[in-house]
């Protein structure tokens, strides 16, 4: 691309002249580039020169550009940052006027322009003040006018910069954590901010001014090829967009893509994520040596002051030993000076695994030399190299930069080669706070602290770090990842057993949680399924710790005390039967006395009856505040719609349900006069979210209906059926509503007073949605034989309120009978697992199920 002259630039002096071309640069074919946002920047330079030289400028004056378009770097929609500097001799109208002739024809064709009228003085007393304003000036280039007065100003803010450095420099990165902590890592966010986030351009600024103080200069391997990703992105994104924006949203994201001849979003952010990865790297490396030469400068006058002002011969650098051949320097961990990296393999990891136990970084040079000269590690691994691993990884947060120090300079890929499928891979699931790669690492920290409870830490640390492997693969990850692992496990040395046991726990990492939330774990068949899988105790003690360090490396909204406890009800279960304790009968388990009650008084009044206790103990002061983990015990006549109802109030009155178990209580037709005890029938569990459509026992003809005789049905002389509820429940803002309004509730939306449907959609409309972003449509599926009692449906939806009132709406005419339901929420994402049977309880032929599965989904949608 030829790049125009400014003084060739003639016909572009009118507003219109330079707009047409401007265009027509913009729309040529070329890909966004250095070239492009030259030649914009050559195109301004020419139009505003003119401009200025129309205007007829007073001696003493120059048209200043500062900022990005001081540096030339114009992309499609970025602002103009102009300073316009004279000497003050000319008179403040005059110059007020030659600025009204400069600025009024940018803000005719619509461009932002950040603009200011200063003398030197004034901009050097402008840049003491303000941080931004001197950074700016810093790349300070004279479009017009005087130059030498420009020039000066320049070289005046540079010396100023380089004066007051020790000072300034603080607040810099003072600056820039304070900005990281609004925007993010960029390299983590699924729509970054591209110039804000840590990592991004305004750090690459930040760079810049560090190395023009002459205090510290920042690693420049890849870090121009980082910036010119990170310019080319924003060039694309205001392309597609047409708007002056750096935030590069999802919607956005394909666009973009395709402006820069990408295959695809997710290739597009992998680009990203590594140009922000290696500015971050080259941030913590600056900042630190700057650290380190400032706290030396501080401590020199000091050292002197004690001497009396007389030098003496220079103290000897101190170096403490951490490893064979890894010695601490000055407060990194540094190669001692005759270590043999070419004769060492081990190397890497050894000074890897010192500098993270000591909490210590690893030097960028000692990183950048073995990468340069270390062998490659033999196949298998040294027992010496495997420990080192496992020693790096066992250090918890420490590893995480020395880590990162080993991915800047390529050696995790050299020694785990399948790495670099899942490097920068970013993971759609807002759950996941990180990329596939660092959350791999962060599973890894988490596991850390977790090595007390296992005898095989050292497989717990590698399984964590190889868990999700597979997510470079196409197909199930977990499926994909057994099989790397195992292969990664044997290069790292371990024998056949143990890589036969890392595969296990890859392949199952999912396992354990996925069981406990969305399973009935009364079931006998969901507990034997999990001990076949899992085969001894031992890997269900490794597997368990794997579930809670993956959770809480994922993100807040996928681990909480209420799945812990469910995780460990389930191992505590797996492990009776890998002991061979036989599994109680899931149908013999009698009503509680206070069930019993409830019940009888339910059957008596022939109304809902609810209490609350706060765990277990005396019913709650409908005054007091609720406190966390409160029991909502609802007992009602079993009537047809009864589940949909009590699901859709308690969504309206936004009820969280952690846990909850249901029963059919069935009790002899003469307690309706009058309390008294009554046999308890079968029951069901439900665990999950919102309001929680339950589980019902055989009671009735549909979920939750008694449209017809059933073994739990009402008869002139046979037992009445009560329905009681059990559940764990939290408020989703504020405290709980008091009891006498949610039995209110349940009474007008058993006689069709209450319009729940309605209600709940105006909740789901008032619900914000993010422009642009289109959630997938439900999808309901037949988990293949999974029981042995019932017919197990999976719903995967969005989240939204009330979605369980619309399941249960859904199946009320369907001749089935709801056993149980378990609902889970990840995010914006719903898995709800159904336990249904026929009438008489037995489990619905296969193209049954599928047809009520496909039936279920279309009412969803």
């Amino acid at each position: 691309m030829t790049t125009p002259e400014p003084q060739d630039a003639t016909e572009t002096q009118g507003p219109g002249g330079y707009a047409a071309a401007r265009l027509r640069l913009l729309q040529e074919k070329a890909p966004s580039g250095p070239e492009r946002r030259a030649a914009l920047a050559a195109l301004t330079d020419g139009w505003l020169a003119a401009l200025f030289a129309a205007a007829a400028p007073p001696k003493g004056v120059a048209l200043v550009a500062v900022g990005g378009y001081g540096r030339a770097e114009l992309s499609p929609r970025s602002d103009l940052d102009l300073l316009l500097l004279h000497d003050g001799t000319a008179p403040q109208e005059t110059v007020a006027a030659l600025a009204d002739r400069l600025w009024y024809p940018v803000w005719d064709l619509g461009i932002a322009l950040d603009h200011s009228v200063r003398t030197p003085a004034q901009a050097r007393a402008t840049a003491a003040d303000d941080l931004k304003v001197q950074l700016g000036l810093l790349d300070a280039r004279p479009l017009a006018g005087d130059t030498a007065l420009a020039a000066a100003l320049r070289s005046t803010v540079l010396a100023d910069w380089r004066n007051q450095a020790v000072r300034r420099l603080p607040e810099l990165a003072e600056l820039c954590r304070d900005r990281a902590e609004r925007s993010g890592e960029l390299r983590f966010l699924l729509e970054p901010d591209l110039k804000e986030a840590r990592g991004g351009l305004r750090d690459v600024q930040a760079l810049r001014a560090v190395a023009a103080s002459w205090l510290a200069d920042a690693p420049r391997d890849g870090l121009d090829t980082a910036r010119r990703r990170l310019l080319d992105t924003r060039d694309a994104l205001h392309l597609a967009t047409g708007r002056a924006t750096d935030r590069l949203a999802l919607q956005e994201q394909d666009a973009v893509a395709g402006e820069l001849g990408l295959l695809d979003a997710d290739t597009l952010l992998r680009e990203v994520y590594e140009a922000a990865g290696t500015v971050t790297y080259a941030s913590d490396v600056t900042w630190r040596e700057v650290g380190r030469v400032l706290k030396a400068r501080s401590a020199r006058p000091r050292f002197r002051g004690l001497l009396g002002g007389r030098t003496g011969p220079k103290a000897p650098v101190e170096r403490t030993p951490l490893a064979e051949g890894v010695v601490e320097m000055d407060g990194e961990a540094v190669l001692a000076l005759t270590t043999r990296p070419e004769r060492d393999p081990a190397l890497p990891l050894r000074a890897a695994a010192a500098a993270a136990q000591h909490g210590l970084p690893l030097s960028p040079h000692a990183v950048r030399h073995l990468a340069a000269t270390a062998k490659p590690l033999p196949v298998p691994w040294p027992a010496e190299a495997r420990e080192a691993l496992v020693t790096l990884l066992g250090a918890g947060a420490p590893a995480v930069p020395v880590w990162e120090a080993l991915e800047a300079e390529g050696l995790v890929t050299r020694l785990l080669p399948d790495w670099e499928r899942v490097r920068h891979r970013p993971q759609r699931n807002p759950v996941h706070t990180w990329t596939v790669d660092r959350h791999l690492v962060e599973t890894a920290v988490r596991a850390a602290s977790l090595t007390r409870r296992v005898g095989r830490p050292d497989l717990l640390l590698v399984a964590a770090l190889l868990h999700d492997i597979g997510k470079g693969w196409p197909g199930d990850h977990s499926v994909a990842g057994e099989t790397i692992a195992r292969d990664l496990a044997a290069r790292v040395g371990f024998d056949r057993t143990d890589t036969a046991t890392v595969a296990t726990l890859v392949r199952h990492h999912l396992l354990l949680v996925d069981t406990a939330t969305r399973r009935d774990l009364d079931d006998p068949a969901t507990v034997e399924s999990v001990a076949a899988a899992v085969g001894t105790v031992g890997t269900l003690e490794l597997l368990h710790a794997l579930t809670e360090a993956d959770a809480l490396a994922t993100g807040p909204a996928a681990w909480s005390a209420w799945r812990a406890s469910l995780v460990a009800d389930l191992v505590k279960r797996v492990t009776g039967v890998l002991a061979g304790e036989p599994l109680p009968d899931p149908e013999a388990a009698a009503p509680s006395a206070e069930q019993e009650r409830l019940a009888v008084e339910a059957l008596r009044t022939g109304e809902p009856v609810l209490a609350l206790h706060a765990q277990g103990e005396q019913p709650l002061d409908p005054e007091e505040p609720e406190p966390v983990g409160v029991e909502l015990l609802i007992a009602l006549p079993d009537q047809p719609g009864v589940l949909p109802a009590v699901a859709g109030v308690l969504a309206l009155h936004r009820l969280t349900v952690r846990a909850a178990d249901l029963r059919a209580v069935d009790l002899p037709a003469e307690l309706a006069s009058g309390p008294g005890p009554g046999p308890g029938s079968a029951s069901g569990s439900v665990s999950g979210r919102d309001s929680g459509f339950v589980s019902v026992s055989d009671s009735a003809t549909g979920p939750g209906s008694a449209t017809g005789p059933g073994p739990g049905s009402a008869t002139a002389s046979g037992p009445a059926s009560v329905l009681v509820l059990d559940w764990r429940v939290a408020a989703e803002y504020g405290s709980l509503p008091q009891g006498h309004r949610l039995r209110a509730d349940l009474l007008r939306a058993l006689d069709g007073s209450l319009d729940i449907p309605a209600r709940l959609a105006e909740r789901e409309a008032a619900y914000p949605r993010r422009r642009g972003v289109q959630a997938p449509p439900p999808r309901v599926t037949v988990a293949p034989a999974e029981s042995r009692l019932a017919t197990v449906l999976e719903v995967r939806a969005q989240d939204a309120p009330g979605l369980l009132h619309r399941i249960g709406r859904a199946l009320e005419g369907a001749a089935v009978r709801v056993r149980s339901a378990h609902v889970s929420t990840l995010g914006a994402n719903a898995v709800d697992t159904l336990y249904v049977t026929r009438p008489d309880g037995s489990l619905l032929p296969d193209e049954e199920a599928v047809d009520l599965a496909r039936a279920l989904e279309e009412a969803l949608r």
